[in-house]
């Protein structure tokens, strides 16, 4: 691919993908700026890009605060946007919080954006969880959006910014509406970085897992190698008819399938279904798995890497370096909870 010395920005470069993707784009000769806020249990780990710290440029700051890093947005060819907050359970608790992280930060990031870099190439990592629960199966891009959350509606929310400044010719955005990403460096220490994070961090430990419901709900996990292909096939693709694209993993699983795997390469760890407790089943999405198919006819590339195997790369990467990425007497909390920026934002559902 030819990004060799180009100047490439990553939002969120310390966390999960971004890290992931920030080492491929080194390792194919582009000019790295990461802008990470470093805030204490939002995933993001300085350790992950260890393998390319010297070759890179990072910025320590949220991405609301843009005027600080206005030179590395005027001088990005690419901009891959990766900030931001994942957890659905703590979104209902903190919504303002949400809001915050999510959607404000973002449309005054995109404004500087618009404003120092007219017309830009921003590639937005979307997610499925913006269609709620679905009215048929896999789902395409089409389906009708209904999240069932405030991090679906605040990411929502972000994906229109990314679409309607697209639209007025302020940005060159593209959004992929990304399902379950997992691989090597996930954080493991943040309880609610989703329940793949939680599966490994368990299995890591000797810890047997817990399924809610019957375990028969169907998810398509998606390699992070895949995902970051990706985003490298959309950051220099011509500009498609559809800017907003569904990326999917290979194959659905069910959710007792997911957890079999894990448990089985970590050394044959039991798994057992429970039921919901309330504030889960609230959010309970069911099954769900993407229809990709407009993806690969506008990228003409589909994901590849099968759950086995990418379970067992991930298993072996943090066995290498476990003491870089799980603290298990002292877990992180989610994000600066229970207050970021000096703003409470709990939200009670038992008095609504």
């Amino acid at each position: 691919m030819p990004y060799r010395d180009l100047r490439v920005l990553i939002t969120g470069g310390l966390g999960f993908i971004g890290s992931n993707l920030a080492i491929r784009l080194v390792e194919l000769g582009a000019r790295v700026t990461i802008v990470d806020p470093q805030v204490a249990g939002c995933g993001g780990n300085p350790y992950n890009i260890a393998p390319v710290r010297e070759r890179v440029e990072l910025i320590p700051h949220d991405i609301g605060d843009a005027g600080q890093f206005a030179g590395a947005i005027r001088e990005a060819k690419v901009i891959f946007n990766l900030a931001g907050e994942i957890s659905h359970i703590h979104s209902m608790e903190f919504p303002e919080r949400d809001l915050l992280i999510n959607a404000v930060s973002q449309l005054r990031f995109l404004q500087a954006c618009a404003r120092h870099n007219p017309g830009v190439r921003v590639v937005y990592a979307g997610t499925r969880q913006v269609y709620g629960k679905p009215d048929y199966l896999p789902m395409d891009e089409r389906h009708p959006l209904r999240p069932v959350d405030f991090n679906g509606v605040h990411k929502y929310a972000a994906n229109m910014y990314h679409s309607m400044l697209s639209r007025m010719g302020l940005l060159d955005g593209i959004v992929l509406r990304l399902t379950n990403v997992y691989g090597p460096r996930m954080s493991l220490s943040i309880p609610c970085q989703g329940f793949l994070s939680t599966f490994l961090r368990l299995v890591l430990t000797g810890k047997g897992l817990v399924v809610f419901g019957d375990g028969k709900q169907l998810r398509d996990p998606m390699f992070v190698d895949d995902a970051v292909k990706a985003f490298l096939l959309a950051g220099l693709a011509p500009t498609p008819p559809r800017r907003t694209i569904n990326a999917g993993g290979p194959r659905a699983l069910t959710l007792h399938q997911i957890a079999q795997t894990c448990a089985r390469l970590a050394g044959g760890l039991p798994v057992e279904l429970r039921p919901f407790p309330e504030e889960r089943a609230m959010i309970d999405i069911g099954s769900y798995f993407t229809d990709s198919s407009l993806f690969a006819e506008t990228f003409g590339w589909k994901p590849s890497v099968q759950f086995e195997d990418g379970i067992a790369a991930t298993l072996a990467y943090y066995r290498a370096g476990m003491e870089h990425y799980l603290d298990a007497e002292n877990p992180q909390p989610c994000c600066g909870l229970p207050e970021h920026k000096g703003i409470p934002h709990r939200l009670t559902y038992a008095a609504l």
